[in-house]
């Protein structure tokens, strides 16, 4: 049986099994295409070298952290977007482009210089080559009670196997679509992945590579947006090197899935008029490739191929990123991720995430895991102790049970009629319930209180208690957020519906308050019998109150 089977050879997975590998837990990795990357596809122009993303190819160092962090360690070299330069704009089809102010339409954007694919090259010569499996293709999810089963169809075969944990690094909406589960999944749960757009998956790119830049030339930045209701390629971007010695320019189409079906076989001419009509005849000619993500199996379901684009969510639905099956399911994905939904910064978040959530369950376990790899995080004075390795176990389950908590508080509200600060009360409910808890099962930890030391009436075991808690309230108000925005009840409550920051700064502060209380009344469980809290003199019990804020949670 294998302990952990992640399921989707794209960034997150790879990302994920790649961290596992280093703490010493290698996870068997299966992908259903022939690649692993998922949606990065990166291909080489044949006469010149060139590489070209056919996926994403873009990363912003500034917002994205995860993503730089990751290229910085792997030590790939990358290059600024191209924005110098006029852009233009392409309104009605009878009519030449118009110049548009010099403007940087791609902020701090920068491209891998070899390509996107440099990084799953990097992350996947980090994996053991026996436990990594491609054309397998998911058909399949049971849960055993103890462990979870899997049902894969390789080629004319059908592959089974087991694992303790199942991570599934998939688009949400494909795997509602494409896999069974048993026992099905939770409406709520099914809902969430139906609603959950595959981001860029009914979208198509093409890539076309020159002798030279002659946009350049003529003082074009290469950057063009093409608006008129006869439009085939919607924005232009230039997709040369780093010392523009190797020429392209790069495109998404605006035709619909269904519109590039009818016109596949003229497609490539109709491309290449617009262009020229756009840039001139230097643009005429180029060597096209194209990628038709709508056509995708593994990547595009039909609700996505079918649907109109609409709003992009940066944050993915809360519901998606709870364990399921006691602990043995984890849906991953970067449209799951609390995050950059749909991004390469969401899939690393995902994948963080569910990190996170293994080695907590290990620990619980008393299994322990190395703390090298890219999203460890150490914490001074938490050794082995197997009462706090527990404590750390239970709080990390609370989040879900909070969460579940809010909601029927919230829809209590609703249903009786309330009209004011929904969801204010009912999330300081939940927390308020969660810390009540949380004092019962402190009590009951075998931890030894004479051993630990005091300094002005603060036990030395009060910040390893409380530590736990800053990554499930910071959960817990980023699941509320997105929650709410999702949420067609509270599309007729806008103060609800879309917090204001104002009101999640309210919020905090009534979770501040409460966190105190609740530290105050751990600490004093975790001092000595012999030293009550209440024997404190009142300057002590003011530098308490001090010690016992609340951590900083982002709003």
């Amino acid at each position: 049986m294998l302990d952990t089977a992640i399921i989707g050879g794209g960034l997150c997975g790879l990302a994920l099994a790649r961290s596992l590998s280093r703490h010493g837990r290698p996870a068997a990795l299966f992908e259903a295409r022939a690649r692993l990357g998922g949606r990065i596809l990166t291909v080489e122009d044949g006469t010149s070298g060139l590489s070209l993303d056919l996926g994403p190819t873009w990363f912003w160092p500034q917002s994205q952290p995860l993503v730089a962090g990751l290229i910085a360690e792997t030590g790939i070299a990358h290059i600024p977007q191209h924005d110098e330069g006029v852009v233009l704009h392409l309104r009605d089809p009878d009519k030449r482009a118009e110049e548009v102010a010099d403007r940087k339409v791609h902020g701090d954007a920068r491209r891998l210089e070899a390509g996107m694919g440099q990084l799953v090259e990097a992350l996947a010569r980090e994996l053991p080559a026996e436990r990594t499996y491609l054309g397998h293709v998911l058909t399949r999810v049971t849960d055993r009670g103890d462990h979870v089963a899997l049902t894969f169809r390789v080629g004319d075969h059908t592959v089974s196997l087991e694992a303790r944990h199942v991570v599934l690094a998939l688009p949400p909406r494909l795997l509602e679509e494409s896999v069974q589960f048993e026992p099905e999944l939770s409406p709520a749960v099914r809902d969430a992945m139906r609603g959950t757009e595959t981001w860029m998956a009914a979208r198509a790119k093409v890539m076309v590579a020159y002798p030279s830049a002659t946009w350049r030339n003529a003082g074009l930045a290469g950057n063009a947006f093409v608006t008129h209701e006869q439009a085939v390629i919607g924005e232009v971007f230039d997709a040369c090197d780093g010392a523009a010695e190797k020429a392209a320019l790069g495109g998404f189409l605006a035709l619909t899935p269904h519109l590039r079906q009818d016109f596949s076989i003229g497609l490539p001419m109709l491309m290449d008029n617009q262009l020229v009509q756009v840039f001139g005849a230097g643009a005429e000619g180029g060597t096209q490739y194209y990628q038709d993500w709508a056509t995708e199996p593994f990547t595009c379901s039909a609700r996505d191929r079918d649907a109109t684009i609409g709003t992009h969510s940066d944050t993915g639905n809360p519901l998606l990123r709870r364990p399921l099956w006691g602990g043995r399911l984890h849906i991953g994905g970067s449209e799951t991720a609390a995050q950059s939904a749909g991004y390469l910064e969401g899939a690393l978040d995902a994948a963080r995430r569910i990190e996170r959530a293994l080695t907590q369950a290990w620990a619980a376990q008393g299994v322990h895991t190395r703390t090298d790899g890219p999203f460890a995080r150490h914490i001074d004075g938490m050794g082995d102790e197997p009462a706090l390795a527990a404590w750390r176990g239970w709080v990390a389950l609370q989040g879900d049970v909070a969460f579940d908590d809010y909601r029927r508080r919230l829809t209590h509200a609703l249903a009786t009629q309330q009209r004011e600060q929904l969801t204010q009360r009912a999330i300081l409910a939940a927390a308020e319930a969660t810390f009540a808890d949380a004092l019962v099962k402190l009590g009951q930890l075998p931890l030894d209180l004479s051993a630990a030391r005091v300094e002005r009436g603060r036990s030395s075991l009060t910040p390893l208690v409380q530590q736990p808690f800053g990554a499930f309230m910071q959960a817990l108000m980023d699941d509320v957020i997105a929650f709410n925005r999702t949420s067609c009840a509270l599309s007729n409550f806008p103060d609800e519906h879309q917090l204001s920051k104002p009101y999640v700064q309210a919020i905090l502060r009534d979770i501040a308050a409460a966190w105190q209380e609740f530290s105050l009344a751990a600490n004093r469980l975790l001092l000595p019998k012999a030293q009550p809290a209440q024997g404190l003199p009142a300057d002590a019990r003011g530098d308490l109150r001090a010690n016992l804020q609340a951590p900083g949670i982002s709003s």
